[in-house]
């Protein structure tokens, strides 16, 4: 049977409860071990499709089509797996379940409570089969939130259900230092720790935030009032990049600690991708400057797997990318002077619209590489429209009812309810072959991921084409453009998917590979 590890937080949110878990799955993979991740938040939304990018960062989406946190990218893009819906489970999907289930009268008229049916239902989405060796689960906000009660008690039940030697706790605290008196507190993860205790979990492992090592006396006080074996106390310390975090564990034994946890045999694992990124950012070399013009950058996470992306294809090219980010609503040409490319992102809404149609302008005019993704590829169609084709008030429906629609609700199409809901998750594009698309990806055939509502009008393909804009993706069917591009220009290429859902730290992306590649040679 598999082995699960339970990953929790507690002192304060936003420990990195994600890259924790992560990066011991990673730790598993080096040493040959299969593995899956999924994440339960205790929130009750039903997923996190309609949180807002300025609260609750990006919004990921899987192959399936499924709007989850945006820890589901860590584990993509550090594990190197492709997640489902069953992966993301929010508190308020178990209670519509449970509900849902009382009112079909599944439970035979019996009274309907927290113990047992709603830790049953959390168990079973715990229960569900991965085929691998492992299954690492990140319980999401800290313990003491009452939202987070009932999973506690769920893998408080669930570890008794398989045996305690097939289910592992590790804990993240935080040590914080008070510079004052130069001494680093280890009283808010004794505190966090007896807390656990109380809901029945004792931490197997304790990853502690720290601004510098722990002290073999810290860890060994940690140990002795949180009841583990100093070895156990891990030093969460910070540095410069997170893939840098499977090495930190690394070099503090944490496979070993798993190992000993479940009866493995001890082994050494090859870090060699992980060592290879970090030789990257310790490494001179040359800098191109990415202009990246949006809204949501309040929230640092809100482009979260666009930043990622942009951080793979630097390291494809030798380079190191520099984000120059842009506030959409007050864009003006003198944002982009220096930039060696300029990239607009997805998006909902009217706010920053004018600034990215001008960005665009600025790219398509002054032959700086572009590159749009989703609402990108939407507003390099409307300026298009605009400032080539003359259509002055062409524009979105999303934006305007009053225009001549160049992007509009494709309500008739098949794949999707597109007048409810948004087209999501992975769709297959045909590619033109002779285009740069057809260069990008040296294929024809291909799947990305969606996220949108609306559509480029493909009765205006023959008007666009002649005025130097093609359609170079699109639909199997040939009725949804997917890629657009301009011919004449040195590198002007825009998705209706998003592209850096599919990123990878080993790999890159192919289009934000050569995206980097033309910001090399626009800045050469």
């Amino acid at each position: 049977m598999a082995k699960y590890i339970f990953i929790t937080g507690g002192v304060v949110s936003s420990l990195g409860k994600g890259v924790a878990a992560a990066s011991c799955g990673a730790l598993l993979q080096s040493r040959g071990y299969s593995v899956h991740a999924r994440k339960f938040d205790p929130y009750l939304n039903i997923d996190p499709g309609t949180m807002s990018p300025f609260q609750h960062g990006e919004v990921y989406v899987t192959d399936d089509g499924f709007e989850t946190d945006l820890d589901l990218g860590y584990y993509e893009r550090f594990l190197g797996i492709k997640l489902s819906r069953n992966d993301s489970v929010s508190g308020g999907r178990i209670y519509w379940d449970v509900l849902n289930a009382e009112r079909r009268g599944d439970y035979l008229g019996a009274t309907v409570q927290m113990i047992p049916h709603v830790s049953n239902k959390i168990k079973e989405y715990i229960n569900a089969p991965t085929d691998t060796d492992f299954v690492v689960y990140e319980i999401g906000g800290t313990v003491g939130d009452i939202e987070g009660k009932i999973f506690l008690e769920s893998i408080r039940q669930f570890a008794n259900d398989v045996g305690r030697k097939n289910v592992m706790f590790v804990h993240l605290t935080l040590a914080p230092y008070l510079e004052k008196s130069g001494e680093l507190k280890t009283k808010p993860t004794q505190m966090s720790v007896r807390e656990l205790l109380e809901n029945g979990i004792q931490a197997d492992m304790l990853i502690v935030r720290s601004p510098r090592m722990l002290t073999v006396d810290e860890r060994a006080k940690i140990g002795m009032f949180c009841n583990l074996p100093a070895k156990n106390v891990i030093s969460g310390i910070d540095v410069d990049n997170i893939y840098e975090i499977p090495l930190a564990y690394d070099a503090q034994h944490v496979f070993d600690i798993i190992a000993q946890h479940f009866d493995l045999p001890c082994a050494a694992g090859n870090t060699d991708k992980f060592q290879k990124i970090k030789h990257y950012l310790n490494a001179d070399l040359p800098e191109v400057n990415i202009g990246i013009v949006g809204k949501y950058f309040d929230v640092p996470d809100a482009y979260k797997s666009l930043n990622e992306a942009l951080f793979h294809a630097g390291m494809q090219n030798n380079v190191h990318v520099k984000l120059k980010k842009i506030n959409a609503e007050t864009f003006s040409a003198d944002d982009a002077v220096g930039l060696d490319g300029i990239l607009v992102p997805g998006g909902f809404g009217t706010r920053g619209v004018a600034g990215k149609i001008a960005a665009a302008g600025y790219a398509r005019e002054n032959r700086v590489p572009y590159m749009g993704i989703c609402l990108g590829m939407q507003i390099a169609v409307i300026e298009f429209a605009r400032n080539v084709l003359g259509i002055e008030d062409a524009n979105s429906t999303e934006f305007s009812k009053n225009c001549t629609p160049v992007i509009n609700i494709m309500a008739d199409h098949d794949s999707a309810d597109m007048g409810g809901t948004l087209r999501l998750g992975a769709y297959p594009c045909v590619i033109t072959p002779g285009t740069l698309a057809e260069k990008v990806y040296g294929s024809n055939y291909i799947s990305e991921r969606h996220r949108h509502r609306y559509e480029m009008d493909i009765s205006l393909e023959k008007e666009f084409a002649k005025h130097g804009m093609i359609i170079s993706g699109r639909s199997p069917d040939g009725r949804l453009p997917e890629i657009v591009e301009i011919k004449d220009h040195p590198f002007f290429i825009a998705g209706q998917f998003h592209p850096e859902f599919q990123s990878s730290p080993y790999s890159g992306h192919p289009l934000f590979n050569a995206f980097i590649a033309a910001a090399i040679k626009y800045r050469g």
